[in-house]
């Protein structure tokens, strides 16, 4: 693994990456909310924080269902833009704080979710406020789009170009969480679901550079190691491209429990 310079600190390690990450992180099934709602009760009226919300990409889905949404997120920077894209939507309320610390009001929320960003949380200051701001049989929930690292030649490159450039990519990696067993200790042991749902995006060669850079562990634009990624990236696309863009496929994994 490349050494770097990346921010080590969840709280400002995407501020210089909004930009990417809201136009080229890949959004979530509509089979997730279909799913907090059989399972959590997700319905109009709702109220939910959404915790690590980042640019709203989740938070969208969460107002669409009509529930009442309060996107906690600490970095300055991402919150910005999701209060400048839900700007006028009555359901939405931005907050400013952390997994930790949320500020939200206790016992006022029925379901929590966390998307792409419970990995980051410290386990028992998170466990412990969520307990505090959930109502009586509220439910948390954790769902990541994982992506699909064989099956085809493109997804196998592009898996290795992570690893051989990523300044810190496996030490980031949230796939781990399972198998810890973070889950059960969040959770209670087997007081906790998993239900997985196909997703995907295609993207050309600009798409494809957005969707890199928005990651924490791409290297920047000035790093001694940008030029060569971008250049291997490049040679990778021209390589596995079919009608000019190349598909890179998800497994939208969501988990769902009460804690004791």
């Amino acid at each position: 693994m490349a050494s770097g310079t990346t921010d080590l600190d969840p709280l400002r390690r995407f501020s210089d990456r909004v930009e990417d990450y809201v136009r080229y992180r890949p959004g979530y099934p509509a089979g997730v909310t279909q799913f907090l709602g059989a399972k959590a009760g997700l319905a109009i009226g709702s109220n939910v924080a959404d915790v690590g919300a980042g640019t709203g990409i989740f938070t969208r889905m969460l107002l669409d269902t009509g529930a009442m949404v309060a996107a906690v997120e600490p970095n300055d920077a991402m919150r910005g833009a999701a209060e400048t894209e839900f700007r006028g939507r009555a359901n939405f309320r931005s907050v400013k704080g952390t997994a930790e610390a949320t500020g939200l009001p206790g016992g006022s929320m029925s379901l929590i979710t966390c998307a792409q960003a419970f990995h980051w949380f410290e386990p028992s200051g998170s466990r412990k406020e969520f307990r505090r701001i959930l109502a009586r049989d509220g439910w948390c929930s954790m769902i990541w789009n994982t992506a699909i690292v064989d099956g085809s030649d493109f997804a196998i490159g592009y898996e290795r170009l992570k690893e051989e450039f990523g300044t810190d990519f496996k030490r980031v990696r949230h796939e781990t969480v399972e198998k810890t067993g973070r889950f059960d200790g969040f959770f209670g042991p087997g007081n906790w679901e998993r239900q997985d749902f196909g997703n995907s995006q295609t993207l050309d060669l600009k798409g494809l550079r957005g969707r890199l850079l928005s990651s924490s562990y791409a290297p920047k634009a000035g790093h001694p190691r940008f030029n060569a990624m971008i250049a291997a990236l490049t040679v990778l696309f021209d390589s596995c491209q079919r009608a000019g863009a190349v598909r890179i496929e998800y497994k939208t994994e969501v988990y769902a429990g009460q804690l004791t």
